[in-house]
């Protein structure tokens, strides 16, 4: 009997848990819905899903690929590049153009495997 009992005690349990949570989601805001993790997580993969990747996200891949776009803006000072170098999940000749401008040509093999694996297909650059 003792074992029925932590049984209904469990089930109860995990009913208020699923209960609480249906409540917290109607209330609230959607920023205040959504769990600090998950949402964290989203915002993250935001930049990566505004950019039009369809391949599988890799958030160090992404970082490094972000950072190239970063730098070639640093160099060059124009507002719109960081984003035009970033367009189409960093498949632009605008991206090959920052590569060529930091000397990153001998590494055009490794950023072409990253992009295939973010963009989902071949960079054709």
């Amino acid at each position: 009997m003792h074992h029925r009992s932590a049984s209904i005690s469990t089930q109860r349990v995990w009913a208020f848990m699923a209960l609480a949570l249906v409540l917290q989601m109607v209330s609230g805001s959607p920023a205040q819905r959504m769990s600090p993790l998950l949402s964290h997580h989203l915002s993250k993969r935001g930049g990566f899903l505004d950019l039009q990747c369809k391949g599988v996200y890799e958030s160090s891949i992404f970082a490094k690929l972000d950072r190239i776009c970063e730098d070639c803006y640093n160099l060059f000072r124009e507002p719109k590049l960081q984003g035009l170098c970033k367009n189409n999940c960093f498949t632009t000749n605008i991206f090959k153009g920052c590569l060529e401008s930091l000397q990153l040509n001998d590494e055009m093999e490794q950023v072409q495997t990253w992009i295939k694996q973010l963009h989902g297909a071949e960079p054709g650059f």
